[in-house]
């Protein structure tokens, strides 16, 4: 093949890729599609109290572990706003009497939040926070800030069990459409790690490599992008 029909092959794949990429649709983070399970039932029953010290709770886990998706599961039942500690708006929450907050480990503004966090005490607003590790384990800059995060309660989910796990991977290919065999399925579940975020990390990538080549997800496909995820003895297995 000349060098125009490998430059025509490549921006179709590209166009298909684009095209594909803006008809999806975002993850439905609705209570009718949380997976319950034992690793976030603790997190399950104190998002379902009302009477959390100072009106405030901390959500944490790992990447993948389906803080956000409960997070947003909390916003929905009590008519909370959803802010994003990354682009926080703290005027945006002025009249609020529920506040969710994600992602606060990469809050960007401190100050924003500290005014947030002393706004809400003054009106008796509920607050949720959620981020990948408990308040005592950020870098805070902000004295202030820092003293009221490590004061508010905190509640862990716990890395995703195997069922979970199996659930979540089916789920996620399926949102995609991807089309993956149910061998290269059980595979993918058998040597991917054992963490939410390998899952999300995997899929994604099938999910660029399908699109790229136009084609259905192998084993073969899985092994290359996937190399630095899969161990060792399952990079140098025969497909």
């Amino acid at each position: 093949m000349d060098e125009g029909g490998e430059n025509f092959l490549t921006q179709n794949a590209m166009k298909r890729a684009q095209l594909a990429l803006a008809l999806r649709t975002p993850p439905d983070l609705t209570e009718a599609r949380f997976v319950a399970a034992a690793s976030n039932a603790l997190a399950r029953t104190w998002l379902a109290q009302t009477g959390w010290p100072e009106r405030r709770l901390w959500l944490w886990g790992p990447e993948g572990c389906g803080k956000t998706h409960l997070l947003h599961v909390w916003a929905q039942r009590r008519g909370a706003l959803v802010l994003d500690a990354r682009t926080l708006d703290w005027e945006k929450a002025e009249r609020a009497p529920r506040i969710a907050i994600d992602h606060v480990e990469r809050v960007q503004d401190e100050r924003a939040l500290l005014h947030l966090l002393n706004a809400a005490r003054e009106r008796r607003a509920s607050l949720l926070l959620a981020g990948r590790v408990p308040p005592a384990r950020l870098a805070i800059a902000l004295p202030d800030l820092a003293s009221r995060l490590r004061a508010v309660a905190t509640v862990a989910i716990a890395p995703p069990e195997d069922s979970l796990r199996a659930t979540l991977l089916l789920r996620l290919l399926a949102e995609r459409q991807l089309i993956v065999s149910q061998p290269v399925t059980d595979w993918l579940w058998r040597n991917l790690p054992r963490t939410g975020s390998a899952i999300l990390e995997a899929v994604e990538r099938l999910d660029h490599a399908g699109l790229a080549h136009g084609r259905p997800v192998t084993r073969i496909l899985a092994q290359e992008v996937l190399a630095d995820i899969l161990a060792p003895e399952e990079i140098s297995d025969e497909a």
